[in-house]
């Protein structure tokens, strides 16, 4: 390999989420963060080479996409995702999730109801919540450890107040990548109702070997009138302090309503060291993507060798992602632990599954996007620290 993913480097003490606030976001000491979305691996030597030298030209202003900008993007979508992308389609957001409550505002009002697929993604629930809109939950369907859409469930529950469907492709936290067919029927289902369908498909470069992502809008004809697609270039090159998305919007009304609401609202404007990354990344960043996915699986293998020494864990096996979801409802941890248990007994930081809406205790999310050796003392200490109740009893 070119690059090297075993290193471990120290990140405490650099203003780090994931490492610097753990403590306080955990309750607990000596945690090991498996938390927050961001790999514990650096960018691409040409993104930091691109901000050494948007930092060495020593202008820090109000920024704008230039045309190159456009240019990588576009070719990135289209080599990778099979898709053709036209330069006015691309609207700027400082992230996902502040386009995605944008658009909810500007494309519901209090009362509507708008379309998530539980377990997922928690802050699809706060900004649709807090903006007064009704949540209406389409839960996913757990068969023979893997992950379902269940549309009969979807198509029974919808009502004259339906308004949005909020599609997480490939799906966080459980790992999915929907196939062709799954969303084609999907679309079929928000075609024959009018759902305006936000695809959020920022891990769609993370997909694992025996699996492809496929872009929403390209499984239908008509989809791309009634789709907007969110993607950016953090989740696939560590670089979401960057705070630099693109919302894919090719109908023309979508993108005019979208574009009034950020006005409205103030979203901002990119800044140069987001917009100097993203193309740095999209031009000059796929062998290290490749590079990466091949040490991801590494350290999933690596994951199931561990859990099946860890009796009653289950691996949910992801398609897609960086993330894990983990099934400990048979580990014979009391149910009233579960929740808290990898962080209070372990000391492995992970998300608990009820923060995703998952309807049963017992399932957590873990970040696996780091050195083999930290995922090695993660699982030393979660094979010790489920032991010890076997162990004492």
């Amino acid at each position: 390999m070119t690059y090297d993913f075993d290193t471990v480097i120290d990140r405490r003490g650099t203003g780090s989420v994931k490492w610097d606030l753990v403590d306080a976001r955990f309750g607990t000491d000596g945690a090991l963060p498996m938390w927050v979305a961001d790999m514990d691996f650096r960018s691409p030597a040409p993104v930091v080479e691109a901000l050494k030298k948007t930092a060495e030209h020593g202008f820090f202003g109000y920024a704008t996409m230039l045309p190159a900008y456009y240019e990588a993007v576009i070719a990135w979508m289209k080599k990778r995702h099979g898709w053709s992308v036209q330069r006015d389609w691309i609207c700027f957001s400082p992230g996902v999730v502040p386009a995605l409550n944008l658009i909810v505002k500007a494309f519901t009002e209090p009362g509507d109801q708008v379309i998530v697929q539980s377990p997922v993604y928690h802050p699809f629930f706060a900004l649709i919540e807090r903006n007064g809109r009704r949540v209406l939950d389409n839960p996913l369907q757990l068969s023979n450890g893997r992950y379902q859409m269940d549309l009969s469930d979807l198509e029974s529950k919808l009502t004259a107040r339906a308004r949005i469907m909020l599609l997480c492709s490939p799906h966080n936290p459980v790992g999915r990548v929907w196939s062709e067919q799954e969303l084609k029927d999907l679309a079929d289902l928000c075609l024959r109702h009018g759902l305006l369908v936000i695809a959020d498909e920022i891990h769609h470069d993370l997909v694992y070997p025996g699996h492809a992502h496929t872009v929403f809008p390209t499984v239908r004809e008509g989809l791309e009138r009634c789709t907007i697609v969110c993607t950016a270039a953090s989740k696939t090159f560590n670089l979401p302090g960057l705070h630099t998305s693109n919302v894919i919007i090719p109908e023309h009304r979508l993108r005019e309503r979208f574009g009034e609401a950020a006005m409205r609202d103030k979203l901002g404007s990119p800044n140069p060291f987001g917009t100097a990354a993203t193309e740095a990344a999209y031009r000059h960043g796929e062998q290290w993507l490749e590079e990466v996915l091949c040490y991801l699986s590494g350290n999933l293998d690596f994951v199931n060798r561990a859990a099946a020494r860890v009796p009653g864990l289950k691996v949910i096996q992801p398609e897609g992602t960086y993330l894990v979801w983990l099934d400990l409802r048979q580990t014979g941890i009391p149910r009233g632990r579960l929740a808290d248990f990898l962080c209070t007994e372990a000391k492995v930081a992970v998300e608990a599954g009820r923060h995703f809406g998952a309807k049963e205790d017992g399932f957590v999310r873990m970040n696996i996007a780091c050195p083999r050796a930290t995922l090695a003392e993660a699982w030393l200490r979660i094979e010790r620290a489920v032991a010890r109740p076997a162990s004492s009893s």
